[in-house]
């Protein structure tokens, strides 16, 4: 026998656990695969990481009514300071002169999963298979059948009007809908802990560019910081070895004092850093989302919160043809509809933030000096805020009901 659906979800990470509680309550019956529980240790999106929620993110998760149960384990972001170690330039955000409460405001991954799949729990209409992953794509003209493997080897088969691949950077989904990635290496590693400031953070998250790449320490509640640390490859093997005395020291050397001496630090977890972009967000019944469509380096911390949008259009999009009578809701109409969206705002960000990386690391006295005198005049430039303040929240084109607190039914 083979199971019916009209969507099926593969991946119930961050992005594909949203698009399954965005789903759940517009009328379609919704099948979600996931290789890894939600609450197991080795669950690879709900770790020990932070993510930083943009305000537009945080208004999805509050239409989908998910930020109610995250609200407590987040931290606003009142501030962003964003500095180069051994120059002059650095640049300064401000939700107050924005007219914001917050910038934005950082996520333990836990927590965020955690409430997701709360509300998954309750779901009627969504089916989860877990632990299962895809061991085979059919694609029809009307449907496409996915062979579904359990942990214990058993096997079952699905049929779906739309496939949403939501596994990730590798996704196996998007290579079995003959769909490519090009993949560059940053040559860089990012260490991720936690480290506990002499002083308190105010709320203020840093972004510094050293000689190996970006540091960024964003506040958490109990007055730790989130400490994301990029180096070389070689550099990170040998950092991961260090005491965490020797740790901190470095991490002092390249921060400087603005908030005093690094007294303790956490476990350091090691993440290679590449850009992934697919070489299409679509292909015949099948829509690709989030970290499967473009997976980015955190220098911006924009990845998820592109990958929220991703959700949030094609969210939309589904619920336009619902309301319309449409039965069909994997067509190509609305395939064609959902790349040609996302695409200027994922091509902004994408440029955005590869640009970051290239100018900050590039190591010409020439580009190191225009890099600074662009920050200086970015800090005194309010025009320039607000238009990067738009890009951040991809406020900058069509906005998806999500994201302006609008509700899909």
């Amino acid at each position: 026998m083979i199971e019916a659906f009209d969507i099926a979800v593969v991946g119930g990470g961050m992005v594909g656990a949203t698009l399954s509680v965005a789903l759940k309550d517009l009328g379609v019956r919704v099948a979600l695969i996931e290789a890894v529980a939600h609450d197991s240790a080795s669950q690879p999106s709900f770790d020990e990481r932070t993510t930083a929620l943009s305000n537009g993110s945080r208004r999805i998760l509050e239409t989908l009514g998910v930020w109610p149960a995250v609200a407590p384990a987040a931290t606003p972001i009142a501030r962003i300071h964003v500095s180069d170690q051994g120059h002059f330039g650095f640049a300064r955000l401000d939700a107050a002169s924005q007219g914001l409460r917050a910038m934005g405001h950082v996520v333990p991954n836990r927590a965020l999963g955690a409430a997701l799949w709360s509300a998954l729990d309750a779901a009627e209409a969504v089916t989860v298979f877990c632990p299962a992953v895809v061991a085979g794509v059919t694609a029809g003209t009307s449907s496409v059948e996915l062979e579904l493997e359990s942990a214990n080897g058993a096997g079952t088969s699905i049929a779906a009007k739309l496939v949403v691949a939501a596994d990730g950077a590798q996704s196996a989904v998007r290579a079995a809908f003959g769909v490519d990635a090009e993949v560059r290496d940053y040559q860089q590693t990012a260490l991720i802990t936690t480290v506990l400031p002499q002083r308190f953070h105010d709320y203020v998250a840093y972004e510094r560019f050293t000689e190996s790449g970006p540091l960024a320490l964003l506040p958490l509640a109990d007055g730790r910081c989130t400490l994301v640390l990029t180096l070389s490859p070689a550099m990170a093997e040998q950092a991961l070895a260090w005491s965490d005395v020797e740790f901190l020291a470095e991490v002092q050397r390249r921060f400087g004092f603005r908030l005093g001496r690094f007294l303790k630090a956490g476990r350091r977890v090691p993440y290679p850093l590449s850009l992934a972009r697919a070489h299409a967000t679509s292909a015949p019944r099948c829509a690709i989302v989030g970290n499967a469509a473009q997976s980015l380096h955190p220098v911006a911390g924009m990845g998820f919160n592109l990958g929220l949008r991703d959700v949030a259009s094609l969210a939309e999009l589904i619920a336009e043809r619902l309301r319309q009578g449409c039965t069909d809701i994997g067509a190509p109409a609305l395939l064609a509809e959902y790349d040609a969206w996302r695409a200027a705002d994922r091509d902004g960000i994408i440029a955005f933030t590869d640009g970051l990386v290239r100018v900050f690391s590039n190591p010409l006295r020439a580009v190191r000096r225009l890099r600074n005198f662009g920050l200086l005049a970015f800090d005194l430039l309010p025009p320039a805020k607000a238009a990067l303040s738009l890009l951040s929240t991809g406020s900058a084109g069509r906005v998806p009901k999500l994201a302006r607190g609008v509700g899909l039914k």
